[in-house]
């Protein structure tokens, strides 16, 4: 019974990720990550030998702890993996910031450019200003 339960979370799993990438709310290199968890959940579903094999080869006692071990793993190495995603993106975004800001001053330069030009011409357009 638990091993349905464990093969039906998995086919869940990939059924959500798949329709995650085709609706667009989830980038390939996360849903990649995401149908190598849930393909492995189903291989330990399929095969549970498996992990009492790779127990008896890595000289765990108890198969739970090496389950609970690789999930721990997992779960660092996901938060590693969006740690670095934020830092990249924070330093992405103080870039475009800069940039914007640097923008904002140039068309504010060109703004009062325009308008010193302008009332230099409007001065030129006075009555008294021309001399013929």
């Amino acid at each position: 019974m638990i091993v349905i339960v464990g093969i039906a979370m998995a086919v869940v799993g990939l059924a959500i990720v798949f329709w995650m990438l085709l609706a667009r709310r989830l980038r390939e290199k996360y849903a990649v990550m995401w149908i190598v968890i849930a393909v492995c959940v189903l291989i330990l579903g399929l095969f549970p030998g498996l992990l009492v094999w790779a127990t008896g080869i890595l000289g765990v006692q108890v198969p739970a702890n090496l389950l609970f071990a690789l999930a721990l793993l997992l779960l660092l190495g996901v938060s590693l993996h969006l740690s670095w995603e934020l830092s990249h993106t924070e330093d992405e975004m103080r870039r475009v910031a800069e940039e914007a800001a640097l923008a904002r001053a140039e068309l504010d330069r060109i703004n009062l450019r325009i308008d010193q030009l302008e009332q230099a011409h409007r001065g030129d357009d006075s009555p008294g200003a021309q001399s013929s």
